[in-house]
């Protein structure tokens, strides 16, 4: 266990940690070292396991990070925006790899991320998973093979605890559509309707979020023309397959210069 790379997980309570805390635990390439979540929260002092409901890990939850920080190999991080943004600043200074699964940065915590990426590794990405990342290079082309006949509208859904909308890989789908229409999404967003919004604007890119029971992520990118549709679909049905993405990232990371990196990198997939 001692060669293998240590891994902290920040957001220990979440959905994500709390499915972190297993892939790390079963895996055979990294073992779990720490588990941090915020002052006060009750999970604190409490072995990761017990916390869980389930047997001993042998991890203690932490609200301290600095101590857990210089012991790592990697941070995996799904937490918030402001707290992803502090913890990049500690795996910085630690020239640990960081691993994000955050979605929501403004541009002021996307620079500040910057920053700390010409020190450490970053990994950031609104999905981890295989699938979704082929989704994206996907959109990219088909977007880019079909002119504004073709309305493009992008559809989410996720479990009704989801506190963001749209959700981080929708938004990596929208960013690929409009980069393979060489246009800025910024631009041609639409990510509200309601009321007498007149007719869909040609060119433009729209969003739809649902929310509702414990559903995973379905994300559905729908390009409608006269007389015909497109529509490229994933769906996730668990999970784990977002923690072993972000433990493959954290993998990949070991060793490698510092920057920004996202699951396109660590996949190895061709970016056109």
């Amino acid at each position: 266990m001692g060669d293998l790379p240590g891994i902290v997980i920040n957001g220990a309570s979440g959905r994500m940690g709390r499915m972190l805390a297993c892939v790390v635990r079963e895996s055979t390439q990294a073992h779990l070292i720490g588990a941090l979540e915020r002052p006060g929260h009750e999970w604190v002092g409490q072995d990761m396991g017990r916390a869980m409901g389930e047997a001993e890990m042998g991890v203690t939850v932490s609200d301290d990070p600095l101590e857990l920080v210089a012991r790592a190999h990697a941070v995996i991080d799904f937490t918030a925006p402001a707290a992803s943004v502090e913890m990049a600043t500690l795996t910085a200074q630690a020239r640990v790899v960081h691993v994000i699964g955050t979605t929501g940065f403004d541009e002021a915590g996307l620079k500040r991320l910057a920053a700390a990426a010409r020190h450490a590794v970053i990994v950031r990405a609104g999905n981890m998973s295989l699938g979704v990342n082929l989704l994206v290079q996907m959109t990219k082309r088909v977007a880019a093979a079909l002119d504004e006949a073709f309305d493009i509208e992008i559809v989410e859904a996720h479990h009704n605890q989801k506190v963001d909308a749209p959700s981080g890989t929708a938004l990596m789908l929208g960013e690929a559509a409009a980069e393979g229409r060489g246009v800025l999404l910024d631009h041609v967003a639409d990510r509200g309707r309601d009321g007498i919004t007149g007719r869909r604007e040609q060119g433009h890119i729209g969003f739809a979020a649902i929310r509702g029971g414990d559903v995973v992520g379905e994300h559905d990118v729908i390009f409608a023309g006269a007389g015909e549709r497109v529509i490229l679909r994933h769906v996730a049905t668990d999970r784990a397959i977002f923690a072993r993405g972000a433990l493959k990232a954290a993998l990949w990371g070991q060793g490698r210069k510092p920057g920004e990196y996202d699951m396109i990198d660590v996949l190895g997939l061709p970016r056109e």
